[in-house]
């Protein structure tokens, strides 16, 4: 009879240098998996004519739609965080790091698809991706080598969430536009939400949660990204 699958639940930061960086090694290639496989299912979606199909959709219908893309969204992101976090299911967990690239992919068919096809100035996307990728670069540096503890973010996070979500609402219901103030602020808080993660999977996170650790970054990335290109859109 096999034995019984055991879980090691030490935070790294209690395992030997050599399994922390072990880890971390894991973290960040499947977090560069999850925006490959973001890339590759962008490339499908407009040589399959589903991203003009999709623009259009979300375009057509104000409001409303939106809404119900951010409804779906938000269930299928907490889906494929939830199936990440199942440490006794390997399978499970790449679902759900897929799944989430899956989603993000279908939104960014949007912003993606005005700058490619309509705008037809792919520098704007390029901009954005340097400018995130820096961001990223520099927030994670910090966030290694700073000695402070960053649990005070948490309470930060879910509070500014919380905002954010009332705000993009309240916007889709009254048809209001949130401006360049509000992707600076998202951005601002996105910062300080990879700050807060990166030191986090190291204090708290077992050595096997690295792929649900690669999905909490890859969120926390492409939501940056998301608002850094918004505000280049808005710039143009």
């Amino acid at each position: 009879m096999a034995e019984p699958y055991s879980l090691d639940t030490r935070p790294v930061v209690s395992l030997p240098e050599s399994d922390r960086a072990t880890f971390l090694g894991r973290v960040y290639t499947h977090l560069a998996a999850a925006i490959g496989v973001f890339v590759a299912l962008e490339f499908v979606l407009f040589q399959a004519g589903i991203a003009e199909r999709f623009h259009n959709f979300v375009r057509g219908g104000g409001g409303g739609r939106w809404m119900i893309v951010l409804g779906l969204f938000m269930v299928g992101s907490w889906l494929a965080s939830s199936a990440a976090s199942d440490l006794r299911n390997s399978s499970k967990q790449y679902v759900g790091l897929f799944g989430m690239s899956a989603v993000y992919s279908l939104l960014f068919t949007v912003p993606l698809y005005q700058v490619f096809r309509i705008e037809q100035n792919p520098g704007t996307v390029w901009s954005a991706v340097f400018v995130t990728a820096i961001g990223f670069a520099g927030l994670t540096a910090v966030a290694w080598f700073t000695k402070s503890d960053l649990s005070f973010l948490r309470p930060i996070l879910m509070f500014g969430g919380i905002l954010a979500m009332v705000a993009i609402v309240g916007s889709l219901i009254f048809n209001l536009r949130l401006g360049a103030w509000f992707s600076l602020a998202m951005i601002g808080l996105m910062g300080a939400s990879i700050l807060y993660q990166t030191q986090s999977i190291i204090r708290r996170y077992p050595s096997q949660a690295y792929v649900g650790a690669a999905v909490q970054l890859f969120s926390s990335v492409m939501t940056m990204f998301w608002y850094v290109l918004r505000l280049f859109m808005a710039r143009d």
